[in-house]
């Protein structure tokens, strides 16, 4: 743990001075001069020089002149490391130092000496009698660790100062000394493991002891030889045996692990053991070994990978044991040598079987070592390796080099996936025998290693390596093809066109489901198999298309495999028609031409027979099906006859095998999908099927000969055009509702397994005050550890009760205190939620005050009015409210002792005793109403109030105070004996009765008073507890008014009763970590943030202030009782107004914050186990600020706290991944330099925090020869001295992982790993950075926390019944890998954005989780915050795959990898985590797109592959619907509507629509409308809603849930969705067309400004406005041309949904845009659009400064795309030529002509329009500038040229109006086509020299598209009104919430606010 207080803090320290030269060099460090800085900005080419500038820093305030030769020997050993400054930033670093050292070199003099030699020695003695000598047995490691570091840095410096010679015996001597101490005390991380001395608790604990003994145990392990260099006595070379101080030693000495890993390593195997080891066990006091038991688990687990590796590759494990051998030591020799090469593994690390591989063979090295003969006869093999690099250099880093090769073909995201190998596909290289080719060690000439991309010199081919072709894949080919969705889920699609096919059968046949028993109509259904064995052929067709780039890869038995399937799926493809066309009496056609091939076989039992064979495999796996553990055992067998067995029914790969649920589970989901599939089925079937039967037969039978247009198959029979325009809507209807039933169903499910698990029974306030009494036994219940003494399953009584409640109340009031301090709470809201601390001075129990508001002011009215003399009747109505009753029993008794122990006088105490005595003695006699008058009752309550108000008020006079009191005091007790008690005269005399009791004598009592009693905090807070109670009435009742609180509260109550495991010890539970990966977001606003005004006057303060008014109250009540004195309290003040912004931000801060309390729950945890009942029963505050009291009086509570501090360090570790972190810090970047010193802020504020980075430095090298470099890639296999040539030194890049702390002003670095290149650049950037950092997590559990997630004490104090989880017993014996937490979306406040992206959030991951978790079974990994079973998937690949592009939605495959690899995933809402979203229109937008390309990419992938080919069929429809099934059912909605009118635009536009309505049949049947309206139902979306319905509900009642739907509505809410649907279509079609993913940057501010029309129009011009304007004009044409509907209200019907899309498509953006109708804004919207569409592009022109950059970036899926891109995009433009072939023969100047000649002449016209265009273009860039006269006279000339034709064309030709308008419909969409097919040709366009004219049609185009969406936008801009509904419809929300939105946006701003904070 690092330290707060350092070595020096009792010195003064030297006064700051400030640089004036090089301050770009300069940072401001809190509380530190400027000098510090200079050792955190040393370049990384000269980082060793970093440790003595600190050293220089640290003792500068001791010895100027010591710190100015250390300076001077730092620059010295720069200038030395780069004489000529060409490192980066090494010339600024050494000018700046050097001024220093001039400047420093006149100031400074020596103190202790006349000169520098002397003075450093003396200084370096002095130093170490004053810090080492006496403060080696007193100080903390970690500060002995900084002195030694210092101490070292001293004595190099003092080598270059003092000659060899004049250095004394002395100093010679401490150095020795030090540099014995300096590996005893090095930084650490969790563990001093060698520190002596001042030992911290953790080193003290048994079970680390018990595991340091274990580990340090090398007895019989060879000792490695070290060659020592040949002295002058003796020429021979010495060796001697090298020290190990351990197992991990021994193996670094055997392989060159690197010392950071070593350490690294060493400190995680020993907190793995003592973890394991210590769980359940019971006696500590003779605990000096481990247990065999635990080191056989943990080995079990972590090689539970690499046997099964080597089962299904058929080897033998090289885990193997001698007899006699010491069996425990070997054992973890194997686990700690696979913990040092995973450790060092680097990017290696994703893949498993390759770390297996790397194993296998170094175990067996090892094996080699201890037992065999290798060793005595030639120890060259086994000496000592020569660095700590070896295993990095000769392991790693050729591994590393193959996949850097590889991934350079991927051209940064833009090739093909086929054209490089990823991760995946070079990990699977592992998964065949081929692997052990690679031999060991690692020939380097293999095929694995030699690269086609490699150039060779050409003097040297002839003789090298023959490079060969580009690798194949491996085992898989990601091909950018739809085809994939029916490749990886045929069955299903199989099973949809079967059922479709039957039942259209059946409804042409018979109309009747009965029909089907019809022996005719059998027979017709029974061709479903013919289908069947077609889909099954083009399945396997498919399998050999798409992985032809992989079979050189593959096995022959898997190639043989494939081509079986191909020739046995033919064989039935053929048969089976064959069959059936001999079962036909009269065949014709098709069928007879079939037949005709039967010939004999013409028996009509041959089909059934082919159909009953053919059903063999499925009847036989629909057995296995029902058999899972069968299935399961088979799948995963090794054995040959069962691999040979299985060979046809799976493929042969390692991972995903046997992944079947138990019998119970797969009943569950199977129901499930069975009663679904009926639904689906029955509605598909009588709504969209039998009701278009009759229409189609009528239409089928009718003769259509009066086309309008040039019908090219006019012969074509049955009207088979209008049979598909009206069918293929239904079919694709059909395929895609089944996701719609998916939504009702999980949403009925989802709701009833909620309701079961007890979600939603607390959810109000009220429902909390009528449950709280139950709540203390529910958290003992849950959460606190069950114990021998106490029995929960026993009936409490009282004083377990009691017990309870004391236990309850210190976690409870840490939770409301925790409120207190995050604001959302104010004082009184504090005061009234907590239980008060001394609970055992009163005789009943003590609720919060907010239960017994009210209560006490009842029962005094109560009491007053009661007119019946009988005291039983009286307290009957009392005892009645149990709440009432113990308020009146609480006030009395704490009153009581209140006065008691306020007054001084004896006497006086005697008076309040009898008056006591007088009211118990009524009570027990049943004489209190006879005794006593209540209509004296409520005067008194007022003087008690006013009592007690001044007891709890600030004292500002003493003795005004004092007489204060003591006046209400002595009204009191007179009101009590004159008012109140009917006998009171006489109570002075029986308090007295020897005394006088005179009138004098009373006023002259209760003037001594102790009033120092009230500055004891326990006082005080029963003092203000009373007065809560005498005075809170009902306004208590919504105490707290904050929503989050409230929800806080009610959900912590809620899950109280919720199933969750029960509470193990601290000790006993799993220890686990948390990892966040960062780069580059917000850690903490600046002050400069803070004020920065938007273009409306906003600042971030002021929008937060006016957004959670209630919260900055409560801040400035909080900040208001610290007050500002002084300069420091004011940067106190402006330090906590950025933290209270930052709270509410999505900031790394706040992240670090909530996971800081899972240490505070532990801690509090602990202290709760080893207090007894007397500590419990004290009060909440003992931990923290009694524990000294404490310590005395229970022996168990000495150490409490560091105890608790150890305990929470073995349980529990954080790291943050601040990949960048390193650049930071050295980055003169402003924004990077704040970042840097908030990450080290957070660090020195929370010590147990660690910081993980990567480090990049330059390093000197020497540069190899050419011939070495050929050497190094075919490996160096001899050791000959070959480097002739002149050795040079190069500077080069070099890597590292780090891992830091906080030490006492600045981070200290614990560990250091090289790495064999720059990780990041392999695979995709948060992978890579989560990936770097996961080697310093601790625990067996990991749990991965974004940066924008927050936690909550209350719910960090259930933690660890969530860990639980991974080992409770499970009926199916299996243990979860994944468990998935439920969120808090804690974004919602901000919009109506805000508000649907939560509630759309909230209900995924609540009821939608949920449903998938149970019983679907198909939960993978969403993201944060799910817990992962850290030691499965370190040796499994990690906690994401990280391949480029692929990966790119890398957290779910996460979950796909535990799936297949045998792990599952549960789901658990007992705990909940924040979580920010994304709160900004086009935000939201970018996170959709985000998403999208990510189930783009995971369509083309293996993993979903294999998941939808190894699921059983039911489980893989879940899989289906619940993944890339719901991105293609979106595009299928999408594509519903293109299909739906381009269908009817064709029926339009030959005329055949209104030939078919003409016909009286159908003219009287509306079934026709009715059919085609079914459709329009699904277009709407609105069931899609249901679960986040269903969900509120559940939690928030159905009323809410009902009114929350209506608002929603009522604010576009189907607006933003529909709008949404769009964007997940666009992007998830554009990624598996063209590729083109990337990851999208939301942001993560506060998003409620103005976006420019402009940068609207960028983002969503391709994916909505493109598209909304070509559905409207088809709309538009549909109801011009069209005229069946016009007299028909289901036109509307029909078309509204389709209006609706068009709408929220072209407008949503604007709409939901802030002052998006503002008048000047949209002035200045257009300023801008225009200034935008006329700039010039160019290079490093960004897009979003110029039209063109835009332009050239939107294609750039096109440029990338492959052949079969492009043709695909041509072939969906020829859409746009149906629009001008349609229109033209409508036109009133074709004259009803039908020739094709009409179409002809129109693409004249087409192409004079063009060229005219083209001729205005040309003449304005030839003569616009030079020759404008010509220019003005050619547009002249084209003007009357145009007019003379048109009009020609009025007169002559009989052109008309609407012929105009039409025409322009007719043209618009073929320049689009023209434009668009352009695109696609780029290439051949440019060299023929068109592009220009592409690009000036492109830019017409975009004006006129910018122009319709801007129109709209400018009319509605005009009216005041409009932009004021729109800011209401916006911040409903915040309008409900009493805020003033129009007020930010107006920026009419308080200056009392933003400008200068004032504190009452």
């Amino acid at each position: 743990m690092a330290s707060s207080s350092g070595t020096k803090s009792h010195l003064p320290r030297a006064p700051s001075r400030r640089m004036t030269r090089a301050q770009t060099m300069m940072v401001d460090i809190p509380n530190e001069d400027n000098s510090t800085a200079d050792s955190e900005l040393v370049p990384s080419s000269l980082a060793s020089i970093a440790p003595i500038l600190r050293a220089a820093n640290e003792i500068e305030w001791d010895n100027p002149r010591v710190a100015y030769l250390c300076r001077f020997h730092a620059f010295e050993k720069a200038h030395k490391m780069d004489p000529t400054s060409s490192g980066r930033g090494v010339r600024q670093f050494k000018t700046y130092l050097l001024h220093r050292l001039e400047r420093e070199e006149e100031e400074t003099v020596p103190k202790l000496a006349k000169n520098d030699p002397r003075e450093i020695q003396l200084y370096y003695q002095q130093f170490y009698l004053k810090n080492i000598a006496e403060g080696q047995y007193t100080k903390k490691p970690e500060e002995m660790a900084k002195i030694i570091q210092i101490a070292s840095v001293l004595y190099d410096v003092l080598r270059t100062v003092v000659p060899a010679v004049r250095v004394d015996e002395e100093t010679e001597r401490y150095a020795k000394e030090v540099e014995k101490k300096k590996e005893q005390f090095e930084h650490y991380n969790i563990l001093p493991l060698y520190a002596v001395g001042v030992k911290p608790a953790i080193m003290e604990l048994p079970e680390i002891k018990a595991v340091l003994h274990s580990i340090r145990n090398v007895e019989g392990l060879p000792m490695p030889w070290v060659h020592m260099p040949s002295n002058a006595s003796n020429d021979k070379p010495q060796e001697r045996v090298k020290q190990v101080n351990d197992i991990l030693d021994w193996l670094s000495f055997l392989f060159g692990f690197q010392k950071g890993n070593v350490a690294n390593q060493r400190e995680h195997l020993i907190l793995l053991l003592a973890n394991i080891d210590v769980r359940k066990k019971e006696k500590f006091e003779d605990y000096i070994a481990l247990n065999d038991n635990t080191i056989q688990r943990l080995m079990d687990r972590i090689f539970k990978n690499y046997r099964s590796w080597c089962n299904y590759l058929r080897c033998k494990t090289h885990l193997r044991f001698q007899r006699n051998c010491d069996r425990q030591q070997l054992e973890l020799i194997y686990i700690s040598l696979y913990l040092l090469i995973w450790g060092e593994a680097s990017n290696i690390r994703f893949m498993p079987e390759c770390i297996s591989y790397i194993f296998h063979n170094m175990a067996n090295e090892v094996y080699g070592v201890l037992f065999g003969n290798v060793y005595r006869v030639s120890g060259e093999t086994y000496q000592t390796v020569p660095d700590d690099e070896s295993f990095l250099r000769d392991v790693i880093s050729p591994i590393y080099a193959v996949l850097l090769k590889e991934v350079k073909r991927n051209k940064g995201g833009k090739a093909s996936h086929s054209k490089w190998r990823n991760y995946d596909d070079l990990n699977e290289y592992f998964w065949s025998g081929k692997c052990f080719q690679l031999k060991w060690p690692m020939d380097l000439k293999s095929d694995f290693f030699v690269h086609s991309d490699e150039p060779l010199p050409a003097n040297e081919r002839h003789n090298e390596v023959t490079v060969g072709k580009r690798k194949p894949k491996t085992n898989f080919v990601e091909a950018r093809t739809f085809w994939h969705l029916y490749r990886s889920f045929d069955r299903m699609w199989i099973f949809f066109i079967m059922a479709f096919q039957a039942m259209l059968i059946v409804a042409w046949n018979s109309g009747s489901l009965l029909g089907f028993f019809d022996e005719d109509v059998f027979r017709s259904v029974l061709t479903i198999f013919i289908t069947a064995a077609f889909l099954n052929f083009l399945q396997v067709t498919l399998d050999i298309i798409l992985s032809l780039n992989a079979w050189r890869s593959l096995k022959i038995t898997q190639i043989l495999r494939y081509l079986l399937k191909f020739a046995v799926a033919a064989f039935w493809a053929v048969v089976l028609p064959i069959g059936y066309s001999s079962s036909v009496q009269n065949p014709t056609g098709l069928v007879k031409f079939f037949s005709s091939w039967a010939k004999d076989w013409r028996n009509e039992s041959f089909y059934n027979y082919a159909v009953a064979i053919y059903l063999i495999p499925n009847i036989l796996a629909a057995i296995m099906f029902l058999l899972p553990p069968l299935r399961k055992s088979m799948e995963r067998s090794n054995w040959r006859i069962i691999t040979f067995i299985m060979w046809w029914a799976q493929p042969k790969l390692y991972v995903g095998r046997g992944m079947h649920e138990d019998f119970f589970s797969l009943l569950k989901y199977t129901m499930f999908w069975i009663l679904l599939l009926i639904s689906k089925l029955a509605f598909s079937y009588y709504v969209e099927i039998l009701p278009l039967i009759q229409p189609t037969k009528i239409i089928m039978d009718l003769h259509v000969d009066n086309y309008q247009w040039h019908e090219f198959f006019s012969e074509v029979t049955h009207n088979i055009g209008v049979v598909i325009a009206i069918w293929s809507p239904i079919v694709l209807v059909y395929f895609m509702d089944a996701q719609i039933w998916y939504a009702i169903f999980s949403t009925l499910f989802g709701g009833i397994h909620g309701a079961f698990s007890h979600l939603g029974e607390i959810r109000t306030l009220g429902m909390l005050r009528s449950r709280f009494e139950s709540v203390p036994a529910a958290f003992c219940r849950r959460l606190v550890p069950s114990t021998n003494q106490y029995d929960r399953k026993k009936h409490l009584d009282e004083a377990a009760e009691r017990k309870n409640i004391a236990s309850f109340s210190l976690v409870w009031n840490k939770f409301i205190h925790s409120m207190r301090m995050q604001d959302l709470i104010s004082n009184r809201d504090r005061d009234l939620l907590l239980v008060p601390s001394s609970s055992s001075d009163v005789s009943v129990v003590q609720w919060p005050p907010f239960l017994l508001a009210s209560k006490i002011p009842i029962a005094l009215d109560m009491a007053k009015d009661f007119k019946k003399k009988d005291d039983a009747e009286l307290f009957k109505k009392i005892a009645a409210d149990d709440y009432m009753y113990s308020a009146v029993i609480e006030c009395y008794q704490t009153l009581r002792d209140i006065i008691l122990n306020l007054v001084v006088d004896a006497a006086d105490n005697i008076l309040v005793g009898r008056i006591c005595y007088e009211v118990e003695t009524s009570i027990q006699q049943r004489s209190f109403l006879k005794d006593f008058r209540m209509s004296g009752l409520p005067s008194l309550s007022n003087r008690l109030e006013k009592f007690l108000k001044n007891l709890i008020s600030d004292v500002e006079d003493y003795d005004t105070f004092n007489s204060q009191i003591i006046n209400v005091l002595q009204d009191i007790i007179e009101i009590i004996t004159q008012d109140v008690m009917v006998h009171g005269n006489g109570i002075y005399e029986r308090a007295h009765p020897h005394g006088r009791s005179d009138q004098h004598d009373k006023e002259q009592r209760f003037e001594k008073l102790n009033i120092t009693l009230i500055e004891h905090k326990v006082w005080k807070e029963k003092i203000n507890r009373l007065y809560l109670l005498l005075t809170v009435k009902e306004s208590a009742i919504n105490v707290p008014p904050n929503l989050e609180a409230r929800r806080r509260i009610t959900f912590f109550a809620n899950s109280l009763f919720m199933n969750m495991p029960s509470a193990p010890k601290v000790r006993d539970m799993l220890s686990f970590s948390v990892l966040t990966p960062y780069y580059k977001e917000d850690v903490l606003y600046s002050d400069e943030e803070l004020t920065k005004e938007n273009e409306d006057g906003i600042s971030i303060l002021f929008y937060l202030q006016r957004i959670y008014p209630d919260e900055w109250n409560n801040f400035l009540e909080r900040m208001h009782n610290v007050g500002i004195k002084d300069e420091n309290e004011k940067a106190h003040r402006n330090e906590e107004i950025r933290k209270w912004v930052s709270y509410r931000g999505q900031t790394l801060s706040r992240t670090v914050r909530g996971m800081m309390y899972y240490r505070q729950a532990l801690e509090l945890q602990y202290f709760l186990e080893i207090s007894g009942d007397s500590v419990v029963l004290g009060g909440p505050e003992v931990f923290e600020e009694d524990l000294g009291y404490y310590r005395g009086q229970v022996p168990a509570l000495a150490n409490a706290r560091e105890q608790a501090q150890a305990l929470a360090n073995m349980k529990f570790t954080y790291i943050v991944s601040c990949q960048v972190y390193g650049a930071q810090k050295k980055s003169t970047n402003a924004r990077d330099r704040s970042c840097y010193l908030n990450i080290l802020n957070l660090m020195l504020t929370y010590p147990s925090l660690r910081v993980a980075y990567i480090d990049e430095r330059e390093e000197t090298v020497k540069k190899p020869s050419q011939k070495e470099e050929r050497e190094e890639t075919v490996k160096k296999t001899s050791q000959k001295d070959e480097r002739e040539e002149t050795v040079e030194k190069t500077s080069q890049k070099v890597y590292y992982s780090v891992l830091v702390k906080g030490g006492e002003k600045l981070d200290e670095e614990i560990y250091r790993i090289k790495l064999p290149g720059p990780p990041t650049e392999i695979g995709e950037g948060k992978p890579e950075n989560q990936n770097h950092a996961i080697i310093f997590t601790r625990g067996e559990a990991l749990q991965t926390i974004d940066m924008n997630q927050d936690n909550y004490f209350e719910e960090a104090y259930k933690m660890r019944n969530v860990l639980e989880e991974f080992v409770k017993h499970r009926h199916n014996q299996r243990k979860p890998s994944i468990l998935g937490l439920r969120e808090h979306i804690f974004t919602g406040s901000v919009s109506s954005l805000a508000w649907f992206m939560s509630n759309q959030e909230t209900s995924f991951v609540t009821i939608g989780q949920r449903i998938l978790a149970n019983p679907l079974r198909v939960r993978f990994h969403y993201g944060h915050p799910d817990i992962f079973d850290r030691i499965f998937h370190i040796t499994r690949g990690g906690i994401s795959k990280a391949s480029k592009i692929i990966n790119l939605s890398e957290d779910i495959f996460a979950g796909f990898n535990s799936t297949l690899r045998g792990g599952y995933v549960t789901h658990h809402e007992y705990i909940q985590v924040g979580k920010g979203r994304d709160v900004g229109m086009n935000q939201i937008s970018a996170f959709e797109a985000k998403v999208a390309n990510g189930n783009g990419e995971q369509t083309l992938s293996r993993d979903v592959y294999r998941l939808g080919r190894r699921f059983d069929f039911y489980r893989m429809l879940s899989f289906y619907f619940t993944t890339v099934g719901f991105y293609f059912s979106s595009m299928v909605t999408v594509l519903t509507v293109y299909v739906f009118l381009y269908g009817r635009l064709y029926m339009v536009m030959s005329g055949i629509e209104a030939e078919i309505l003409e016909n009286a049949t159908i003219r009287q049947s509306k079934a026709l409308e009715e059919a085609l309206a079914t459709q329009s139902v699904f277009q709407l979306g609105l069931l899609l809603v249901l679960p986040m319905v269903m969900e509120i509900g559940l939690e928030k009642g159905f009323r809410t849930a009902l009114g929350d739907f209506i608002i929603m509505q009522l604010q576009l809410a189907s607006v933003f969705f529909t709008f949404q649907l769009g964007t997940k279509a666009h992007y998830y079609g554009r990624t598996i067309l063209h590729g083109g993913s990337k990851y999208r940057a939301t942001g993560r501010g506060f998003v409620v400004f103005h976006a420019k029309f402009a940068a609207n129009y960028r983002l969503y011009s391709r994916s909505h406005f493109v598209k909304g304007l070509e559905l409207l004009i088809l709309l538009v044409l549909y109801e011009v041309y069209g005229e069946s509907y016009r007299n028909s209200s289901l036109y509307w019907f029909i078309t509204i949904s389709m209006w609706f899309l068009v709408g929220s498509w072209l407008f949503a953006p604007f709409v939901f845009n802030p002052s998006g109708f503002e008048w000047q804004k949209t002035v200045d919207d257009w300023t801008d659009w225009k200034r935008w569409m006329g700039n010039r592009g160019g290079i490093g022109i960004h897009p979003d400064n110029s039209w063109e950059s835009w332009w050239e970036e939107e294609q750039e899926h096109l440029k990338f795309t492959n052949i079969r891109g492009r043709m695909l995009e041509i072939i969906l433009v020829c859409r746009f030529f149906v629009y001008q072939y349609g229109i033209v023969y409508h036109l009133d100047i074709a004259h009803h002509r039908k020739s094709v000649l009409v179409y002809g002449l129109s693409w004249l016209v087409m192409v004079t329009a063009l060229l005219v265009l083209k001729m205005v273009s040309m003449g304005r860039r030839r003569f616009g500038t030079d020759f404008q006269l010509m220019f003005r006279i050619l547009k002249a000339l084209l003007f009357l040229g145009f007019t003379s034709v048109m009009t020609v064309l009025f007169v002559v030709c009989g052109l008309t109006i609407s012929d105009v308008f039409a025409s322009i419909l007719a043209f618009l969409p073929t320049g689009w086509a023209i434009l668009l097919i352009g695109q696609a040709l780029r290439s051949a366009l440019k060299s023929i020299g068109l592009w220009e004219s592409i690009k000036e049609l492109a830019r017409a185009y975009e004006y006129i598209m910018g122009l319709i969406l801007f129109m709209p936008i400018a009319i509605l801009s005009w009216f005041p009104f409009v932009s004021e509904f729109q800011t209401r419809l916006l911040f409903n929300q915040a309008f409900s919430r009493g805020l003033q939105i129009s007020m930010i946006l107006a920026g009419r701003k308080e200056k009392d606010i933003t400008s200068q904070v004032k504190f009452a």
